[in-house]
């Protein structure tokens, strides 16, 4: 069996969508030809933690686990910010006046730690993966990106090692909505390293469409066929047989981080308007929100039209998120708003298509929009349409109440084609790496 260095900066016991990918990869390559060995940090600023998926790890996977220099400790006691608060959720470009301080903390984290706060790994990770590939016997190396100093660390392995290495990337590195504002040095700085990496990759391995028309705007003589997308997916053996609960109320859940411009704001608008028709109240409504929520988010939550219905939980684990899906009459998708909307595959629509619920996707025509409709699995609403959205919402409760939605399909909204989304489960993604990584060494 061949041996793959996957470099990786969240892995369990982190949390989040972004394990679950590299995961399900670890878990599906041996069956491929591939045994993976994996190089992380210990004791890692995660902005969740989930210690319930180190029992998803296979029993039998190597994990090397090196130390980094952390900065946000600093930086939450320069802006007074709580020990262990998720840094990221309060720090997106949302529009909301920050303090003095917070900018100045802003700067200095933009123009100093390029192309990201974990770049105190790659001392630790260079000599460490180097020491892997020769006494492992590694043939190939993979990195999982953001962080993006994993693809500086599998960049320099790569040179030094002469093992091929294929860059995967689950969200554009310079210029997406979470990147940080740089000015013009450190800007290019960033952009220099982004497109050193690009260059030198055998093989950058997107994980949504346009990240890769992302790179090809930027770099217009990068050959196509150096791209190679590998979509998200759902994992079958993670959704248990979970029944509904039994309140009557029609459940709508949302699980993930919100802040910045992805937000619930046209939905919660929808709803308020439902409440002073007197058409929905705490009697037949809940509102399961699940995640890292911006300060912004929490102020929504406490409209008080709603009290009574948001039921707002911090991060749960994974296997509890799926949970709340199967216990769901309906899901939200939100897609950021950005210049690349309409490109953007939020990695939780596969898991909300594998829990086969309704989905309610807020969204731009565009790549999300054409995967829900691809696969029956909901409705799409224009992101700041509330008409649209209450109209939607009104038409699942009606159907709700006279007990259609136990029969699997909700009107035009929800005809889940089986055989389409069979084509997003996580082994089959897992497949398409191994062959990549094949076609890479047979070269």
């Amino acid at each position: 069996m061949r041996k793959v260095l996957i470099v990786t900066y969240y892995f369990p016991p982190s949390g989040g969508p972004g394990v679950q990918r590299v995961l399900k990869f670890v878990k599906y390559l041996p069956q491929f030809g591939f045994e993976p060995v994996v190089l992380t940090v210990s004791d890692g600023d995660y902005p969740a933690i989930d210690k319930s998926l180190l029992d998803a790890i296979p029993k039998d996977t190597e994990v090397i686990r090196t130390r980094i220099f952390e900065p946000y400790d600093l930086y939450r006691k320069f802006t007074g910010k709580k020990a262990g608060s998720a840094v990221d959720v309060e720090n997106i470009p949302s529009g909301k006046k920050r303090r003095p301080i917070e900018r100045l903390a802003e700067f200095i984290r933009s123009t100093v730690f390029i192309p990201d706060a974990r770049i105190g790994w790659y001392r630790y990770a260079v000599p460490r993966g180097l020491e892997i590939i020769r006494n492992e016997g590694i043939d190939i190396i993979y990195s999982s990106s953001p962080p993006y100093t994993s693809a500086l660390i599998a960049r320099t392995l790569k040179k030094k090692s002469g093992k091929p290495w294929v860059m995967g990337l689950r969200d554009p590195w310079t210029g997406f909505i979470s990147a940080p504002e740089r000015w013009f040095l450190p800007a290019a700085i960033d952009r220099h390293m982004e497109k050193i990496s690009v260059y030198t990759a055998d093989k950058v391995e997107i994980a949504w469409e346009g990240i890769g028309k992302d790179l090809e705007n930027k770099y217009g003589r990068i050959d196509a066929s150096r791209i190679e997308y590998i979509p998200n997916g759902y994992d079958p053996e993670d959704f248990p047989d979970v029944p509904k609960k039994a309140d009557g109320k029609f459940r709508i859940t949302y699980t993930g981080s919100m802040y910045g411009k992805r937000n619930p704001r046209t939905l919660l608008e929808a709803v308020k308007l439902l409440v002073k028709e007197g058409r929905v109240s705490s009697d037949n409504l809940s509102l399961v929100f699940a995640g890292r929520f911006g300060s912004e988010v929490k102020e929504m939550f406490a409209a008080p039209e709603l009290n009574g219905m948001i039921d707002a939980r911090e991060y749960v684990p994974h296997e509890e998120s799926i949970k709340l899906l199967l216990q769901s009459d309906a899901l939200v998708l939100i897609v950021d708003k950005s210049e690349l909307s309409s490109e953007i595959v939020p990695g939780k629509v596969f898991e909300y298509i594998g829990a086969k619920r309704p989905i309610i996707a807020f969204a731009p025509e565009g790549a999300a929009a054409q995967i829900v409709r691809k696969t029956g699995s909901g409705v799409v609403v224009a992101q700041d349409d509330v008409a649209q959205a209450k109209s939607v919402i009104a038409a699942l409760l009606q159907e709700h109440a006279e007990g259609k939605s136990s029969s699997g399909s909700i009107g035009n909204i929800f005809t889940p084609k089986e055989e389409v989304i069979r084509e997003f489960e996580r082994k089959e993604a897992t497949k398409k790496l191994a062959s990549l990584f094949t076609k890479i060494l047979e070269k």
